[in-house]
C-alpha cells in the first residue's frame, strides 16, 4: 500500500510490510466452493460449510482420452472408489495422472484441462460423497457453453440442492502420499463468497475411522 505519507514495505523504508491483495478465488489457486457458484441466489461457503473434518478416500486416476478431451469417467470413479466404499468416507480426493510438480504453477487457461463426467459426479452424489477435491481447475470442461453439468449433478441443483456439499479444485497431492483412506481437515478462509481459498490437509489413519 502506498500513500503520500506511507509506504507499506520495510525494504523501502516503511515501518511495516502492508500489502494489498486482490484476486478471484476461482482458478487462481486451491479453493473450495459451495453451490453458490452456480445458483442465481447468493450462497456463501462461510455460511454453509460448518464442519471441517471428514473421512476421505484418496484415489489416483488417469483420465481417458475422448476426441480432444481428457475425461474421468463413471466407470473409472467406480473402480477407484470401490476398495474404500464400505468405509463410507464423506470426502473424495482425486489425483489425476500423470502427476508432475508443474501442476503447481501451470497456466491452465485455454488448455482444455481434464475434467469429470457429469454421470460420474451424479454417482458420487448417490453414494454419499459430500466433499469432492480434485487437482484440476474445474470438474467441468473449460468451455461447455455455460452448462456446468458436473457441478449441477454433484450439488443436485436446482432439484434438491445440497447446501453443505463442497467442491475443492486445484489441489496438489504429492506422489509420496499413497492412495487410501485419510482424515481430511478442510481449512477454508472465512470469506462471505461462493468460494474461498482453502488448504486441505490429509492425516494418515491407522486404523482408519470415518
Amino acid at each position: 500500500m502506498r500513500t503520500d505519507q506511507f509506504v507499506g514495505a520495510v525494504a523501502e523504508g516503511g515501518s511495516v510490510n502492508f500489502n494489498n491483495i486482490a484476486f478471484n478465488p476461482h482458478g487462481n489457486g486451491t479453493h473450495t466452493e459451495c453451490l453458490g457458484h452456480i445458483s442465481k441466489e447468493f450462497h456463501s461457503i462461510n455460511q454453509h460449510l460448518q464442519q471441517f473434518v471428514f473421512g476421505c478416500a484418496l484415489v489416483s486416476i488417469q483420465p481417458e482420452v475422448h476426441d480432444e478431451d481428457a475425461v474421468i469417467t463413471l466407470l473409472q470413479l467406480q473402480a477407484a472408489f470401490a476398495p474404500h466404499q464400505t468405509a463410507a468416507p464423506k470426502a473424495l480426493a482425486i489425483r489425476t495422472l500423470p502427476n508432475d510438480h508443474s501442476k503447481r504453477q501451470r497456466q491452465y487457461s485455454n488448455t482444455n484441462p481434464p475434467y469429470v463426467s457429469a454421470e460420474g459426479l451424479a454417482w458420487l452424489y448417490e453414494v454419499g460423497i459430500h466433499h469432492l477435491l480434485i487437482d484440476t481447475p474445474s470438474v467441468d470442461r473449460e468451455y461447455d457453453n455455460g452448462v456446468l453439468a458436473a457441478h449441477h449433478a454433484f450439488w443436485n441443483y436446482p432439484q434438491n440442492p445440497r447446501f453443505h456439499a463442497t467442491i475443492t479444485e486445484l489441489i496438489f497431492v504429492p506422489d509420496a502420499i499413497l492412495d487410501g483412506l485419510y482424515l481430511l481437515h478442510l481449512q477454508v478462509a472465512a470469506f462471505e463468497n461462493d468460494a474461498a481459498p482453502s488448504r486441505p490437509v490429509l492425516y494418515a489413519l491407522t486404523p482408519y475411522s470415518s
